[in-house]
């Protein structure tokens, strides 16, 4: 993490966003200091884009406060942070160059960035004829082009290729090496150890803060060794435990030997019990399960 400064560049105090009966973020804090790549993971519908979208200033929070270069987000602070939304917010009927120039406009940027290979030769191509790849790609350019202090990106990841996916992470780095704070969405819980700090989200509540070894701490996980995986699987989730998958081996975090055992001999099912530390997905599915 560099910068010199540590004044945040995103902050959230407390905060609250309900629809109707219905609470989507429940009294939430959260910062992201320059140069510093924030990690906020959780499960589809744990509340991170609406966490986003209050610290955007595209909704107000029912209760707390959020702000952006310690004002009110707005238009004009809005002018210095660069955005990747899930859904890329890309005109398909649109050329690559047309997006760049589109956006470049609205942020007084240079309409003509240079481009990896692959993006400058679909230069005139139209967005939606492009790979998702390419796509983010192109998102990544236009968020950047004005230099922003604050990177805020919503699942950035989501559906593309590993290499690709490695691609986009060194891209991030690079930005936070350079002093840019970085705000980042995922479910995809290996991608935890590209981050400085974690937030993980449940059911719109913070649940665990720290690094992946402050949150995992000294859970252990319990892995169960047999022929029919699929029915020690099917068997042990039926009982309500907390039970993942890694390729075939069947493993539950924070649950007790005995009791995964009586499941297993109730359906009729002998297996090999052995204790193994606990990954953060695994932590997670606690969490998850308790909430």
């Amino acid at each position: 993490m560099t910068g010199a400064s540590t004044q945040p560049l995103a902050q959230a105090a407390d905060a609250t966003k309900r629809y109707g009966s219905f609470t989507a973020v429940d009294q939430v804090s959260l910062s992201v200091a320059p140069g510093e790549i924030v990690g906020l993971l959780g499960a589809n519908g744990a509340g991170k884009t609406t966490l986003i979208k209050m610290l955007l200033g595209l909704t107000p929070p029912t209760s707390g406060t959020v702000a952006m270069f310690g004002r009110t987000p707005s238009r004009a602070t809005r002018a210095q942070l660069g955005y990747v939304p899930q859904g890329l917010g890309l005109w398909s009927t649109m050329t690559v160059q047309e997006n760049i120039t589109f956006a470049a406009t609205a942020f007084r940027a240079d309409p003509h960035p240079p481009l990896p290979a692959a993006l400058e030769a679909a230069r005139d191509h139209l967005v939606g004829d492009i790979g998702l790849g390419l796509q983010r790609q192109l998102a990544f350019t236009i968020a950047l082009a004005h230099h922003p202090r604050l990177l805020i990106l919503d699942e950035p990841t989501s559906g593309v290729d590993p290499l690709s996916r490695a691609r986009l992470w060194d891209t991030v780095h690079e930005q936070a090496d350079g002093g840019t704070g970085i705000l980042v969405t995922t479910h995809y819980m290996q991608e935890a150890e590209q981050c400085d700090r974690l937030m993980l989200m449940s059911h719109g509540r913070e649940v665990a803060t720290g690094s992946e070894t402050d949150i995992i701490g000294d859970t252990t996980a319990t892995q169960v060794g047999c022929d029919d995986w699929s029915a020690a699987f099917t068997a042990l989730s039926a009982a309500g435990l907390p039970v993942t998958l890694a390729g075939r081996r069947v493993r539950l975090a924070d649950t007790e030997t005995d009791k995964i055992r009586a499941v297993l001999t109730e359906a009729g099912i002998t297996a090999d019990i052995h204790e193994v530390p606990a990954t953060l997905e695994e932590k997670m599915t606690i969490l998850d399960h308790d909430g």
